[in-house]
């Protein structure tokens, strides 16, 4: 399968984390081409939901990244302690094949380059979520810290039952 994974500066964000010259990016485009690719999944902020969701195509599916450790703002409350993830597409699941939560819990990573990095564990869940196999090929269509990109190495290593897998 050909997947794709978007993390893009989220709505009304660009240029606070990405400089004065950055753009916002436009997300009628951006689902349109995810939606070339057999399965994708798109992070957003809770926020942007409202406006994200009616743009993706019937039968997509929100998931949570749920963050028991996240960055508590003055004067912001309540905190932004979860994270949607917009699914769509990925392989059917067997009867005897393990069933996938719709939410992961996991802490933010901290001083990681870029703003928002994924952590190992969400990067996983998205693989499991969509129902992914070594030998899949994953396009990180905003690849910031390479985060997932490195997880996804990672995961193929260790589901294709390597002794070792790859250090992060």
């Amino acid at each position: 399968m050909r997947v794709a994974y978007a993390d893009p500066p989220y709505i009304g964000q660009a240029r606070k984390h990405y400089g004065e010259n950055a753009a916002e990016v436009n997300h009628s485009l951006l689902i349109a081409h995810l939606c070339e690719f057999d399965a994708w999944a798109l992070s957003c902020s809770s926020p942007s939901l409202r406006e994200i969701l009616p743009l993706c195509p019937a039968g997509v599916r929100v998931g949570a990244w749920v963050k028991p450790f996240c960055s508590f703002k003055p004067n912001v409350n309540p905190a932004y302690a979860w994270e949607p993830v917009i699914f769509s597409g990925g392989r059917k699941r067997s009867r005897k094949e393990t069933t996938r939560r719709d939410w992961v819990q996991e802490c933010i990573l901290l001083k990681k380059g870029v703003h928002g990095a994924k952590p190992l564990a969400f990067c996983w869940w998205v693989f499991e979520f969509l129902n992914l196999l070594p030998g899949d090929t994953l396009y990180d269509l905003f690849p910031g810290s390479g985060a997932v990109t490195r997880a996804w190495e990672n995961w193929q290593q260790y589901k294709s039952g390597a002794q070792e897998v790859l250090a992060l």
